[in-house]
């Protein structure tokens, strides 16, 4: 039967029905146990599995992080909540020189299934040192996978898939998605790394959006459409290990590549797709390319600074329009109430 969960709960139930399953699954982190239950995503879990497997930890993530990969090494199976992407700088070490590399460095003997949940993404003014897309940083270290879902379904199945990992997973989670909904299967299903997700079929120009992302360049696909420019639009999911083959497939049709980001554009997650989708096409075809992503300042609390900061839908569309057309053409289309609330639903 279809259902329709909430981000926050689709969560909560992958957490729940994982944790009933395997008793080695536990979570712990910065207010956990708390009455909000970070945002609810770990709601009811206290009361139903008991303080040993469920707790509150100190402000000290480093320490916290090293506790986690030694109850990994132990033959637990953790889930740590940071809260916000921020607040992993402090666990750093911990996360790349153990985690990642526990694995390879005892020649296999040993693993670190641990599962690290973030956030990321403006709210309320959360500015310079609560809104960081970070998620690039990891995904430069192997040993690492990270994990960007966008949908409800994706949700629950790349957490549970994270769980079952026995490598360490950065489970990025933007704090705008937690409001989606969408269709989400009663049982357990795993969403397994290194599938990207075709969400609009285009033939003008490829529309990658990561993460929230994803939701806005699916308004930028209707705003398109308006004028007469069809998008393809592909969420990655999984940016590592990054399913480059269904990205590449879909340039080398339209000629055209936009990536959209949480994050700086330098050095970033948008950037290892340019570079990688490039070298697979070249001598193929020849390409246009375009990123978007952050402006290249710190940023910024108030909201009309934030607008300029952050791509949306139109300055998306703004920019594809300008590579299809070859030109700069200074087009803005003006915004539309009824792509406000889009939400990608399926096919599943």
């Amino acid at each position: 039967m279809d259902r329709t969960l909430s981000y926050v709960e689709a969560v909560r139930e992958a957490t729940d029905q994982e944790m009933e399953r395997d008793a080695s699954v536990i979570v712990f982190g910065l207010d956990v146990d708390d009455p909000k239950a970070i945002q609810g995503t770990t709601r009811g879990l206290l009361e139903k599995y008991g303080s040993e497997r469920v707790f509150g930890t100190p402000l000290s993530e480093d320490a916290m992080t090293g506790a986690a990969i030694g109850m990994a090494l132990a033959g637990m199976r953790p889930i740590h909540v940071h809260i916000r992407m921020d607040f992993l700088m402090l666990a750093m070490n911990q996360l790349i020189n153990v985690a990642a590399k526990s694995h390879y460095m005892y020649g296999g003997q040993v693993s670190v299934p641990i599962v690290v949940r973030s956030m990321i993404g403006k709210s309320w003014g959360q500015g310079a040192q609560h809104s960081q897309g970070l998620y690039s940083f990891f995904m430069h270290v192997p040993g690492l996978k990270v994990v960007a879902p966008t949908t409800p379904y994706d949700a629950k199945g790349c957490l549970i898939a994270a769980i079952r990992d026995d490598n360490p997973v950065m489970y990025v989670e933007h704090r705008i998605l937690h409001f989606q909904k969408g269709l989400v299967p009663e049982e357990a299903y795993t969403v397994n790394p290194g599938q990207a997700r075709i969400t609009a079929r285009g033939e003008d120009i490829t529309l990658v959006g990561i993460s929230f992302m994803q939701i806005e360049c699916l308004r930028a696909q209707r705003y398109l459409e308006s004028v007469g420019v069809s998008a393809e639009v592909i969420d990655p999911i999984w940016l590592s290990p990054l399913d480059i083959d269904t990205i590449a497939a879909s340039v080398e049709k339209t000629g055209r590549l936009c990536v959209v980001d949480n994050g700086w554009t330098t050095c970033g997650a948008s950037a290892e797709i340019v570079a990688q989708v490039t070298e697979r096409l070249q001598g193929k075809r020849d390409i246009q390319v375009r990123r978007l992503g952050f402006a290249p300042v710190t940023c910024p609390t108030t909201p009309n600074l934030e607008a300029d900061y952050y791509p949306n839908g139109q300055t998306i569309a703004a920019a594809a329009y300008d590579l299809v057309a070859g030109a700069t053409k200074n087009w803005l289309p003006e915004e539309r109430q009824d792509l406000k609330d889009i939400e990608f639903k399926g096919p599943f």
